[in-house]
């Protein structure tokens, strides 16, 4: 179903097509399809983390006055996408995803409340989440308008936590969820090399919500965080892009949001996600291994796809850039509308 075969990570995957609901087979580079290698090293489209500079800026205020800070790429009439990065990111990360799409697409990009510049709310809940969700929508899509959105990580999170809002359900065309999880995050992460039981769960939980600060991005820094988050092929400037994105996150915001984390139930939000809905997961992912891809993919109303990208970590659009942006693509083409007067 799915072509991995360039290393680049710029081959253009097969249409992942329409499916109906029920458990949906994994794509994995053992494929009976045929042969294949998952992208592990950087396109032209995914190797630089600079963000192009945006069409236009915006501020979508919240409902509880929260104010989001939103970035537009690429043409005003063409089919808009709408990323939501994940926990300890910002648009930062989905550089790769942004520069490729946005001379084609209108490109929705937003920072998640306490995250890049978006400034800190004492409200942090995956209601807070959706309500963010809601407001970026609101504010950057006329009614009625349709949009493919892709949620990476606490991203996908926010999407299954605004699955059942009528604004939701007015705007979603189609859903991209990439390394991403409902329920049970901390007991079934393998961060730490344990067997499963209590003593694990305790132990991840405290190495996650922990206060202390990361400071600079050393060499050992980055070594931690590759273990962590990345696939053992990730290309060094991957695992400095991923390092200088998450270690500008304040420790206090990266402390909160771990509570919410770990308390995750999200699972009502995968029977309320009823547009067609493609998973990704890396096979090497330790903070939500593909046992989370694989339940919520056999739970979703209307799965199109569950891609399994074999030696992959967690970051899914660093680390295969050209094959995120491709299901977004797919996702577009085969359920999405041009903006009205296009």
């Amino acid at each position: 179903m799915t072509s991995l075969t360039d290393p680049s990570g710029t081959s253009a995957p097969e249409p992942v097509g329409k499916a109906g609901p029920g458990p949906v087979p994994a794509t994995t580079a053992a494929s009976t399809t045929g042969a294949a290698t998952a992208p592990t090293t950087g396109a032209a489209t995914g190797s630089d983390a600079t963000v192009p500079a945006p069409t236009r800026e915006l501020t979508a205020v919240s409902a509880d006055g929260t104010r989001l800070h939103v970035e537009v790429h690429g043409p005003e009439t063409a089919p808009a996408v709408v990323l939501a990065h994940g926990w300890t990111c910002s648009t930062a990360f989905w550089a790769g995803q942004i520069r490729d799409l946005a001379v084609d697409h209108r490109v929705i990009a937003y920072d998640q409340r306490g995250h890049g510049r978006t400034r800190p709310s004492p409200v942090c809940s995956t209601d807070a989440l959706a309500d963010d969700l809601v407001a970026v929508l609101d504010a950057t899509l006329a009614p009625g308008e349709k949009a493919v959105i892709a949620g990476h990580s606490m991203g996908g999170m926010t999407v299954l936590a605004a699955a059942g809002r009528d604004a939701f359900q007015e705007h979603a065309a189609a859903v991209l969820l990439c390394s991403t999880g409902a329920s049970q995050l901390v007991a079934e992460s393998t961060v730490l090399p344990l067997p499963p039981g209590r003593l694990r769960t305790w132990l991840t939980r405290h190495v996650l919500g922990s206060r202390a600060p990361l400071g600079p991005v050393t060499p050992i820094a980055r070594r931690i965080l590759k273990y962590a988050t990345m696939g053992a092929g990730s290309a060094p400037h991957m695992v400095d892009a991923c390092a200088r994105i998450v270690h500008a996150c304040p420790r206090k915001v990266r402390h909160t949001w771990s509570h919410v984390l770990n308390l995750l139930d999200l699972e009502h939000g995968v029977q309320a996600l009823r547009v067609p809905t493609a998973v990704i997961v890396g096979t090497r992912d330790r903070l939500t291994p593909p046992v989370h891809a694989r339940r919520i993919a056999a739970a979703l109303p209307h799965c199109v796809g569950l891609t399994e990208l074999p030696g992959l970590g967690h970051m899914t659009p660093v680390e295969a850039p050209g094959l995120v942006t491709g299901r977004i693509r797919e996702l577009v083409i085969t359920y999405a509308q041009l903006k009205e007067g296009a």
